[in-house]
């Protein structure tokens, strides 16, 4: 029986190069789909068997003739594919091994920061400065004037710049996000008998950046309970560092920041928190390592380099075990400047909730890098519900531009990562379910939205 060429498109024949499965996709199963470089083996073999025989009939005599096994042993004894695939998988020389990387000193940021420690970067021959930054709009700036390579960036930061809403359009991607949940809602201790949403009319409330998730999602939850966030709150911007000093000024009511700042507030006796995020929306994405389109484009080996270090890093983060060693790390002033104790209360999800009780949530704070396309359809929902964008809204056009999901399938797998095979899912916010592909009808369907 004629064996069948795999990539002959005539060829009706059902078996695999090896001869030893029914097809070449059972085939690609056995050796595992993850395998790179099973797979990479592969594509060299048959580029190789391709040069040899050009013409498909040529090809197919061949192999029937001798076996696709014989055909690939004696080949191989004549060309030293070894060296072929060791070419192949080669990484390309780096543009660029000097970078600054922007962070703002939060646990959200805990596997790009983590990356410099552990050496990731260094392993990937890249010479990377973390670049401390007090505030998102300077994060935003500085990514815009070129100062920065890549950065920490909120979730929606590369959408609102990508579309020109709050700075001039600048296409930015989102490479992962860096971490899901690890936000809260807190309030200061005076308010500790007024922990329905609904008397919360003239309250003050810190938010770190108006394109943040964490205006969205404290829009969301007032809204929920019957108050407009444009009219019967005050929405102040405030940078996370100088969160827990507002509040005990008595200059706010509360705060949805980020950890640990939350935490801190605790800590500190000046706060509790009334809800963790993640009782909002469970897996929401909060924060994202971004990089300019400019960038990913002048330099592709080294968007390679640190799109794998970032992944690496990621993976770290995600196993519990390494959260105590994580507080360790990142409790110096260099990096996040903020007692152990607060950082491991954060990260290992046991903490006081300045209510006197100790609360185990361990899925306090993630770290998925995985760029869902449904999280970023959702923020343009809710960009759109409070006149951030007008008009209609591209969702998919926007959203494949800003969120390169193709790429961090691609950089996962690399890197011996699964990445999902879906790029949208449906979720839940506050019980009421999200269709990405119904978004606008979503947005239709609030009562409370920007008129």
């Amino acid at each position: 029986m004629a064996l069948h060429d795999p990539f002959d498109a005539n060829s009706s024949i059902t078996t695999c190069n090896c001869g030893q499965h029914a097809s070449q996709t059972q085939h690609d199963i056995a050796v595992g789909a993850g395998d790179v470089d099973a797979l990479n083996s592969r594509v060299v073999e048959t580029a190789v068997m391709r040069a040899l025989f050009p013409q498909d009939a040529e090809r197919r005599k061949f192999l029937s003739a001798v076996g696709a096994s014989t055909a690939w042993a004696a080949i191989s004894s004549l060309i030293p594919f070894g060296t072929l695939e060791a070419m192949a998988q080669e990484k390309g020389a780096l543009e660029k091994k000097d970078l600054k990387v922007g962070f703002i000193p939060i646990t959200c940021a805990s596997p790009l920061i983590m990356a410099d420690p552990l050496g990731f970067y260094k392993k990937e021959g890249l010479n990377v400065s973390m670049m401390k930054t007090a505030g998102w709009a300077l994060i935003r700036d500085k990514v815009l004037n070129k100062e920065y390579d890549a950065s920490h960036m909120l979730a929606p930061m590369p959408i609102a710049i990508s579309m020109g809403v709050g700075s001039n359009a600048s296409p930015t991607n989102v490479m992962t996000i860096q971490n899901i949940n690890g936000q809260a809602i807190v309030l200061a201790n005076k308010h500790k008998t007024n922990r329905d949403a609904k008397n919360w009319k003239g309250f003050k409330f810190a938010i770190p950046f108006e394109f943040s998730i964490h205006n969205l999602l404290l829009r969301y939850y007032l809204a929920e309970h019957g108050i407009n966030p444009d009219t019967d709150v005050q929405l102040r911007v405030v940078p996370p560092p100088e969160m827990v000093a507002n509040l005990r000024a008595g200059n706010i009511d509360g705060f949805l920041g980020p950890d640990p700042v939350n935490q801190r507030a605790v800590f500190d006796e000046i706060g509790f928190i009334h809800i963790l995020s993640r009782e909002i929306w469970d897996g929401h994405p909060c924060c994202s390592f971004a990089v300019p389109g400019e960038f990913v484009k002048q330099n592709p080996n080294t968007f390679a380099a640190l799109y794998r270090a970032i992944l690496k890093a990621s993976a770290m983060a995600r196993d519990p075990k390494n959260r105590p060693v994580m507080a360790e790390v990142l409790a110096p002033a260099n990096y996040l400047n903020q007692p152990k104790a607060v950082l491991e209360q954060v990260l290992t999800g046991k903490f006081a909730d300045g209510l006197g009780n100790v609360r185990n949530v361990p899925e306090r704070v993630d770290y998925d890098p995985f760029p869902w396309y449904s999280m970023a359809y959702w923020i343009l929902s809710q960009m759109k519900r409070w006149g951030y964008v007008k008009g209609e809204v591209k969702y998919k056009d926007i959203t494949e531009k800003v969120y390169l999901l193709t790429d961090a399938k691609k950089y996962m797998a690399e890197v011996g990562q699964t990445p999902p095979k879906e790029t949208m899912k449906k979720f839940k916010v506050m019980g009421k379910e999200f269709d990405p592909l119904k978004a606008d009808a979503y947005v239709d369907s609030f009562a409370i939205k920007k008129a």
